[in-house]
């Protein structure tokens, strides 16, 4: 999929993180309770930032690179039905190793 869709500039494209089914006190809690994961796989990234001059600063995160970003980050979209979120660098908040 990373080479059917580039993002453009400083935006990287990512997939959330599944997390398994949550027990809490015996009950099972269903999808619509669950909260989204706040950690995703980066899929691809556009070039970098530019600034006035033109300069392209490359970005920090690569294709492959676990992610942890907010909860209201990024914007969902779906492509080939899948469900991605496109957001900036600066969302992100750090790299997982």
């Amino acid at each position: 999929m990373a080479s059917t869709f580039t993002p453009l500039h400083d935006r990287i494209l990512v997939r959330r993180l599944e997390e398994g089914e949550t027990l809490r006190g015996g009950i099972i809690i269903p999808d619509s309770a669950k909260e989204k994961p706040q950690q995703g796989t980066v899929i691809s990234v556009g070039k970098g930032k530019s600034n006035d001059e033109g300069k392209v600063f490359p970005l920090d995160v690569k294709a492959g690179d676990t992610i942890l970003f907010g909860k209201y980050s990024g914007t969902e979209i779906k492509l080939e039905g899948e469900d991605l979120l496109i957001m900036r660098e600066e969302e992100v908040l750090g790299i997982l190793k």
